[in-house]
């Protein structure tokens, strides 16, 4: 058996285990030495996002972690915005809030790794992604796709997501 891909810094991982940054890095590290593409999450709490401080600690996170990774590792991760405070709740970000956060990292990569890189990331988005919701979230220029949870454990619900992604 092999696995292909590996969930790295999910927010309940960092809340219930303490995972630390330096955690994630090993374990991006490890992952990728061992052929496992990470998914990297990131994300910010409901307080932070109504401070504004919901760059810095997305930038922190990053910056922190796989942005240590040199270009060739880091090529191979994919990036999963999953603002924690949708995680669950019923309550997705905006299509709009979704593609600022979405530009923001992008632009964090061209600036850290060129343009090439940047332009080529795969960045989800996995805060309470919903039929509903879907296809106006993947509608977003720099939104790639959706890292799905709960709604991906029902069939009928997971397919009209795939669907979606389709249009």
């Amino acid at each position: 058996m092999h696995v292909d891909f590996a969930i790295i810094g999910h927010s309940e991982r960092r809340k219930y285990f303490g995972e630390t940054d330096e955690m994630l890095l090993g374990k991006a590290k490890a992952a990728l030495k061992n052929d496992v593409l990470p998914i990297f999450c990131c994300g910010e709490l409901l307080p932070e996002r109504e401070a504004g401080k919901h760059f810095d600690i997305v930038k922190a996170q990053l910056e922190n972690t796989i942005f240590k990774l040199d270009p060739d590792d880091f090529n191979r991760t994919i990036i999963a915005y999953e603002p924690v405070w949708a995680i669950g709740t019923g309550v997705n970000a905006t299509p709009e809030q979704a593609q600022e956060m979405h530009f923001f990292i992008r632009e964090l990569i061209w600036n850290k790794f060129g343009a090439e890189i940047a332009n080529d990331k795969t960045i989800l988005y996995g805060g309470s992604c919903t039929s509903k919701n879907a296809k106006e979230l993947f509608s977003m220029p720099d939104v790639d796709g959706g890292l799905i949870g709960g709604a991906s454990l029902t069939t009928s619900e997971f397919v009209k997501i795939i669907d979606a992604a389709k249009e």
